[in-house]
């Protein structure tokens, strides 16, 4: 997975006041959890932007001012309810021996034979919680729905996961294709809306000289 370099510093004090001070100062108060204990810091906002505003997931590495450098995932975040400043940012260390639970967004690659026939693709879940070792998260989960047609579906329990753990139900639905009011029949469907056409008149032609007798 892509790590994002986050440069701070540690901050002993932790109260009301200190914290408006950095925030008026461009700066966002930061809690790093999962280690013996809470580490607090602070870093220009600017410098979140690229985790903060992006659809995929990221580690991130945390370089202070004293030299300590810890490897964390972005855990929670709080922002402004007017301005959606970034108010607040939690951290969860990584170790290299713990699995981590983290949400993994959903890339869809190819072109769907049912939205090619005028079915419309709905996505249903377009990140998906796992749970892995850090040197195991994977940037995103691909999904080739090439093969999809009016009435697929893809689930979560069609999907291979060797190197983690889906936090979520087998029968989980990732992403499907809905028929609509243009859709139009497949084209394995036609040969065999054909190929039973074709059949039956020699079915009723076999009868007929039985028929007769």
């Amino acid at each position: 997975m892509k790590s994002i370099t986050i440069n701070g510093s540690q901050r002993e004090s932790v109260g009301k006041k200190a914290t408006k001070a950095l925030r008026n100062a461009g700066q966002v108060p930061c809690v790093l959890y999962g280690g013996d204990q809470p580490v607090h810091f602070a870093a220009a906002e600017l410098a979140f932007s690229k985790l903060v505003y992006t659809p995929n997931a990221h580690t991130v590495v945390i370089n202070l001012e004293n030299g300590k450098t810890f490897n964390a995932v972005l855990q929670d975040i709080q922002f402004h309810p007017v301005t959606d400043r970034i108010l607040h940012i939690d951290f969860y260390q990584l170790f290299e021996d713990k699995e981590i639970a983290l949400n993994i967004p959903v890339q869809l690659v190819g072109n769907s034979r049912g939205v090619k026939n005028g079915g419309v693709l709905r996505r249903n879940n377009r990140k998906l919680r796992i749970k892995a070792l850090p040197a195991n998260l994977p940037d995103f989960i691909e999904i080739d729905i090439t093969p999809l047609k009016i009435g697929d579906k893809v689930a979560v329990g069609d999907l291979p996961s060797d190197k983690y753990t889906f936090l979520h139900s087998d029968n989980t639905v990732v992403c499907q294709i809905k028929t609509s009011r243009t859709a139009v029949a497949d084209d394995d469907e036609d040969e065999e809306t054909e190929e039973g056409a074709e059949a039956a008149p020699a079915a009723e032609g076999a009868e007929t000289p039985a028929a007769q007798e």
